[in-house]
């Protein structure tokens, strides 16, 4: 294998690990503000170093240039996206969640 597909198939697998991480903080997290936060910092990761993975091995001019366009477009939107959820959550006054909140504390 030549380094640049060694550096595709690195790309691409770090890329499937944080994509991995986001689902899982998303199910696993107990409120609507950490599971943002997991959906808009791991899955953003995930997905532009996918995405990078995907510039690298087209290759092609144009294509490689709207993959790098979709790449700074998720980079830019799903943060402000998560951002815009937390907020809409805090408008109508869902709380976060706190160790005094869990299920059979007394």
């Amino acid at each position: 294998m030549t380094p640049l597909e060694w550096a595709i198939v690195a790309l691409a697998a770090v890329g499937a690990f944080f994509g991995g991480v986001a689902a899982v903080g998303i199910v696993r997290l107990p409120d609507i503000y950490t599971r943002a936060h997991a959906a808009s910092k791991s899955d953003t990761l995930g997905a532009v170093l996918a995405l990078a993975a995907v510039a690298l091995a087209i290759q092609t001019d144009l294509s490689t240039i709207k993959a790098v366009f979709l790449l700074l477009f998720m980079f830019l939107t799903n943060p402000t996206a998560a951002h815009a959820i937390a907020r809409a959550a805090e408008d109508q006054g869902i709380r976060p969640w706190a160790a005094e909140n869990r299920e059979g504390d007394p």
